[in-house]
């Protein structure tokens, strides 16, 4: 697709229906990841836990890192609705374990490690569907919808929170496992997937054997796991007396620096792999077929970079926002009620807006244009968490709800609509950036790769997000945040070229 505009497509009866679906497959897309990024880190924060060790938790979301593993089995079996519904019901599963436990055991790692599995399937089922689904001048007006009701998904969590404050978190985890199995009956109604656009990827089995022939490829992708499970690691020894494997991440620092530096080393493997004299010859295979496609396309590295740091801003404030609220007195009821209230039609009215802007100016324009808006969420929270005084915890280290005054009320609330409006501005733009690049032949799998690559960038910064509002304290560590959002303009200029026309294969 050319950085300049696409003509809006005309809302036809059969366009319609498709921005229906749209709609819900990204509602379900989206509640997963706001229970990770606004249930989880209120919950453990009500449960005592530091903010170091819940950025810590962060690194879970890894996993979407690592979908791109398992998207060639999506592509390959299509089914993509029943990808999506066994997802949902996992999912749920998930839930309703939290609801019938307690506390912050060894458990707990595990069952977020699955949540977010389960998760990342559901996202590379429903991109890919997506994708094949609509026509490439229809992407503008489709992405608003794509993030209205992601952020719909996400603002459910609101809702739950709300209900964990009436009637306790089991209620509120049991409605949320609800949620989820409504999600999976729903999105087997939606129409049947198209027929396979291009050729079937390449043989699973005669990849393995050039795997065998390049050991690089193996040693990549053997640091790239390591590092994902080993955030868990710790509490498993505690849990299983493994005294000398506790002792490696005994460390709230050290348990974060060596995943993220395995999963560096990892990808610095895999792009060298990628420009090996052997390279070409994995180039039909299911799995790393898309990557050296990808890695070996001009200027693709500097492109890779800069989804690295697009929303790097917006991520690393992201994890902290909530325990923020709860640091600052709020009850869920408050968190939950303008998550909802304001932040839904805010977000709505972002990513619509967004998607609009990038229609009518095109792709190139709308990231550099609305990713400065983006970047205003921060100064936002920054004022206001500079301006409300924080609650300070009890004997047992939980901060209780008090009776916060109106004009920090307004404040905060202030902060989360300014939040939720940019934030769509951007992800309008982002969003139509990636589908851009896609090569359609490989929809399900590129997607999956690109988009990974940012949740990687998203898990680190929740990491860090923890250490810094820790040391720094809230105000200052958002203000920090607002400048993280400028180093990817540096990369613009190869991401013109790679929007120009035929640069992009496939679009």
């Amino acid at each position: 697709m050319s950085e300049t505009s696409a003509a809006a497509a005309p809302l036809t009866p059969a366009y319609r229906r498709k921005l229906f679906w749209v709609a819900l497959l990204y509602f379900s897309e989206g509640l997963p990841l706001g229970v990770f990024y606004d249930i989880f880190p209120v919950y453990f924060r009500q449960q005592g836990v530091n903010l170091a060790d819940i950025g810590l938790l962060s690194l879970l979301g890894l996993a979407w890192t690592l979908k791109f593993l398992w998207a060639p089995a999506v592509d390959w079996a299509r089914r993509h609705r029943w990808w999506i519904a066994a997802a949902n019901l996992g999912m749920a599963i998930v839930m309703w374990t939290f609801a019938a436990s307690a506390g912050f055991g060894p458990w707990v790692w595990v069952a977020i490690g699955c949540f977010t599995m389960l998760s990342a399937t559901n996202d590379i089922a429903t991109d890919g569907y997506t994708i094949e689904l609509l026509d490439k001048r229809e992407y503008g007006l489709a992405n608003g919808f794509r993030i209205g009701f992601y952020r719909v998904g996400m603002l459910t969590a609101g809702a739950v929170l709300m209900v964990s404050g009436w009637f306790g978190w089991s209620l509120a985890y049991l409605l949320a496992g609800a949620v989820f199995v409504l999600n999976a009956g729903l999105v087997l109604l939606a129409p049947r997937e198209p027929a396979r656009p291009g050729a079937p990827p390449g043989s699973a089995l005669q990849e393995l054997r050039l795997l065998r022939e390049q050991p690089l490829w193996v040693a990549a992708l053997a640091l790239v796991l390591l590092g994902l499970v080993w955030p868990a690691l710790p509490p498993l020894a505690r849990a299983f007396g493994w005294p000398g494997l506790n002792a490696w991440g005994s460390t709230w620092w050290f348990r974060g620096a060596i995943p993220v530096a395995l999963m560096f080393a990892g990808a610095a493997l895999m792009v060298r792999a990628a420009h090996g004299p052997e390279a070409h010859r994995m180039k039909e295979g299911p799995v790393f077929g898309a990557w050296v496609e990808l890695l070996t396309r001009p200027g693709m590295i500097g492109v890779i970079v800069f989804i690295l740091l697009f929303k790097l801003g917006d991520a690393a404030m992201g994890f902290m926002v909530k325990p923020f609220w709860v640091d600052s007195g709020f009850s869920n009821e408050k968190i939950g009620l303008v998550s909802v209230n304001l932040g839904l039609a805010f977000s709505i009215a972002g990513g619509l807006v967004g998607g609009w802007y990038v229609d009518r100016v095109g792709i190139f324009r709308g990231l550099w244009v609305l990713g400065l808006w983006q970047a205003l969420s921060n100064l936002g929270y920054a004022l206001a968490a500079w301006y409300v005084p924080r609650v300070l915890p009890g004997a047992d280290g939980i901060v209780q709800p008090v009776d916060v005054a109106w004009s920090h009320q307004l404040a905060v609330y202030a902060a989360s609509a300014l939040e939720s409006f940019t934030g769509g501005l951007g992800t309008g733009a982002f969003l139509a950036f990636l589908m851009g690049i896609t090569h359609r032949a490989r929809a399900t799998t590129e997607y999956a790769i690109l988009s990974s690559i940012f949740a990687f960038s998203r898990a680190v910064a929740g990491w860090a997000g923890g250490l810094g509002a820790q040391e720094m304290g809230y105000a200052a560590y958002f203000f920090l945040t607002f400048w993280l959002s400028f180093p990817a303009y540096a990369l613009l200029p190869l991401v013109r070229r790679m929007l120009e026309p035929g640069r992009a294969q496939g679009v």
